[in-house]
């Protein structure tokens, strides 16, 4: 075993460039507009290379920013030169790194001599890719592993279809990691197909659903910013594309389609995070769901899993104006995250996007709805900020089996409300 580590720590040191030592993640509370314009300037600034991981939008939130090493003196000065609160979140997040990437090497070697997959682990994206032949071939009258299309670095994009038969019948779509560093969501996503492939047959609601609607999971929604973020960069969030006349790669693409698309909370500069691309639906990875949603014609739900923050949100972000069913998915939203918080007591906000944390265009929660999915939500799982975007391993089953019984109740929903 100690050879095994051995090993385990060379590799890692030689694998890993990110040199994120001492960078460190401030937690920042804005107390006025003022600041709040303060932060935004900030977060225009490209000179400091800092990694918003939330955004400057009311005094209710906090704003956590990720200050590489060279910027902390200035930054902090800044800071308290305008007497705006802060602390430090994360004091070193190479460290937090350095824990994961232990993690996933000493669980993947695990894995291979016991042959068996740890739901409690993250997974690169051929283990998974792999993982769901295994889920198919254990359940292969109910699951089906379908190529939408393939990504701007030509890798398959599949989705699992569960489906107890019959043409285009009434479905749901859920996807989870198309910002490509909330692992979390991804790993939850893998634990939620295993867990209806095994209660289909055993728990009554779970077979009521797929015996009269059809469910399409999307684990993996941006392969390419996935498998970047396991050999480059653990915090990319969007996809690969390269952008003619700009250094800089990829593109949000969760601001990218055709909802408000270009409007505010969404950046026109290819090096930002929050970049919506040339024009709405630029990204193959975005026209992919879109082209398999239309040409189905039967979704009656659309559900996108992301992290972090605890909330559970509904359309408009592209506009701070209340949708004509607020009220029900205001109440749908609200019984969810009661059945979400029955198991580990993980308080969630329930709220339209643009309300609950800012507006931001572009989103496809708010698409899938101007589309006339009524039923159209996105989870932020865990956690508030304490780690993040690296939240550990050890939180991925709580996070998983907690997010189940919230993504169970609106299915349900949808199931006994027909339109």
């Amino acid at each position: 075993f100690l050879h095994l580590l051995t090993e385990l720590m060379t590799r890692r040191v030689l694998k890993f460039t990110f040199f994120l030592n001492r960078h460190q993640v401030l937690r920042i509370n804005a107390e006025s507009e003022e600041h709040i314009q303060l932060l935004k300037e900030l977060e225009d600034d490209e000179g400091w290379e800092l990694d918003f991981w939330t955004h400057p939008a009311s005094t209710d939130l906090p704003v956590d920013v990720h200050v590489p090493f060279a910027s902390l003196h200035a930054v902090k000065d800044f800071l308290q030169a305008h007497k705006i609160p802060f602390h430090v979140m994360i004091n070193n997040l190479q460290e937090l790194l350095d824990e994961e990437q232990e993690g996933l090497e000493l669980s993947a070697m695990q894995e291979r001599n016991a042959r068996s997959f740890n739901f409690g682990a993250y997974h690169t994206l051929d283990t998974i890719y792999s993982w769901m032949d295994t889920l198919v071939a254990a359940h292969p009258n109910l699951v089906s592993k379908v190529q939408i299309g393939t990504t701007y670095e030509n890798r398959p994009m599949y989705v699992l279809k569960f489906s107890t038969g019959g043409n285009k019948r009434p479905a749901i779509w859920i996807d989870a990691g198309i910002h490509s560093r909330e692992w979390v969501s991804t790993a939850s996503a893998v634990w939620m197909a295993d867990k209806m492939a095994k209660d289909y047959g055993v728990d009554p609601s779970v077979t009521s659903l797929l015996g009269q609607m059809d469910v399409y999971l999307s684990i993996v929604t941006n392969p390419d910013g996935y498998a970047f973020t396991h050999t480059s960069d653990r915090m990319w969030r969007k996809t690969r594309s390269v952008n003619p006349g700009s250094v800089c790669r990829g593109v949000d693409p969760n601001r990218n389609w055709d909802a408000g698309f270009g409007g505010p909370g969404a950046s026109k500069n290819p090096c930002s995070d929050s970049y919506h691309g040339p024009l709405a639906h630029s990204e193959i990875e975005v026209k992919n769901v879109v082209d398999l949603v239309q040409s189905h014609g039967n979704f009656k739900a659309f559900i996108s899993i992301h992290a972090y923050s605890q909330l559970l949100m509904y359309p408009y972000g592209y506009s701070c104006t209340s949708v004509p069913h607020q009220a029900e998915l205001d109440s749908v939203g609200r019984s969810a995250v009661q059945a979400l918080s029955s198991l580990y007591g993980t308080t969630y906000k329930v709220g339209s996007i643009c309300k609950i944390i800012y507006q931001a265009s572009g989103g496809s929660i708010d698409w899938s709805y101007d589309v006339g999915i009524k039923y159209s939500f996105a989870f932020e799982l865990r956690d508030t900020g304490r780690y993040g975007f690296l939240l550990p391993a050890n939180q991925i089953i709580p996070t998983a089996s907690e997010t189940w019984l919230g993504l169970k109740h609106i299915m349900e929903y949808v199931r006994d409300h027909p339109y």
